[in-house]
């Protein structure tokens, strides 16, 4: 199984202190945001990756060359030019590569700060095709994708949502696609990198193959995790997302 981590983006929300540095980029305890993917993705039993960059790429590359040499990880970068635009298009530059997986593929958002329980539920979930969701989320200090659940499947994908259903949790942004639904998100990414919509985030695309009965889900609820868009984030994770990492402790 391969991973696909998309950091392309800028990271515009974390403020003056950050806006030079691609937000993989981003230290934690030591140690980058991306080097603790590659932490987490060994300890899952995945050496394969497929990194999609584009806002300081160059830097990015160094960091992969640095990396490579201190850990058995191979990551090809996959390079996004059209970063300025919506994520979207980080998802088309990857599709050559993911037309020719014939395992499932894991799907990951750059900018999460998890632990390797994240992708292990992800690998051996029972549904070929899952996405992950937490249900102790807050919509206090962010706007969190909502995932409702109904008769055990998810049944839509998007902020604000609102409604009656099962259960709702937060997408944590990590997706495992099966080689049979691949063609779906592939439709999907195509109808959406065109004109206006090549501005659309990537989540319109998982929100599509949700509607159409693609996804199942796993709980990841109680465990430490966190996204990383604002200056606050930084301070969370290394205080008190980091420590729970590193010992067996509950969800803040």
């Amino acid at each position: 199984m391969n991973a696909y981590i998309y950091a392309a983006g800028r990271g515009q929300r974390l403020g003056a202190a950050y806006q030079n540095l691609a937000k993989i980029l981003l230290e934690i305890g030591g140690r980058s945001l991306l080097e603790w993917h590659v932490i987490r993705l060994l300890e899952a039993g995945i050496s394969e990756v497929r990194l999609i960059i584009g806002y300081q790429a160059e830097d990015i590359c160094r960091a992969l060359a640095d990396l490579a040499t201190r850990h058995a990880i191979q990551i090809e970068p996959i390079l996004n030019p059209d970063f300025n635009e919506g994520s979207v298009i980080s998802m088309q530059a990857s599709l050559p590569w993911l037309r020719r997986e014939s395992q499932p593929a894991l799907l990951m958002d750059g900018d999460v700060l998890y632990p390797a329980e994240f992708l292990l539920r992800l690998i051996h979930s029972p549904h070929r095709t899952a996405l992950l969701i937490d249900r102790q989320y807050s919509t206090t200090d962010d706007d969190p994708v909502l995932v409702p659940v109904r008769d055990g499947r998810p049944f839509d994908f998007r902020k604000r949502w609102t409604g009656q259903a099962g259960l709702v949790g937060e997408s944590i942004g990590f997706f495992k696609v099966d080689p049979a639904d691949l063609p779906a998100l592939e439709q999907a990414t195509l109808r959406r990198a065109i004109g206006e919509r090549r501005q659309e985030s990537y989540d319109e695309i998982i929100r599509d193959l949700v509607l159409a009965g693609h996804f199942g889900f796993e709980d990841v609820s109680g465990l430490a995790w966190t996204e990383l868009d604002f200056p606050g984030d930084v301070e969370f994770a290394l205080h008190t997302v980091l420590p729970c990492l590193t010992a067996a402790c509950p969800a803040p």
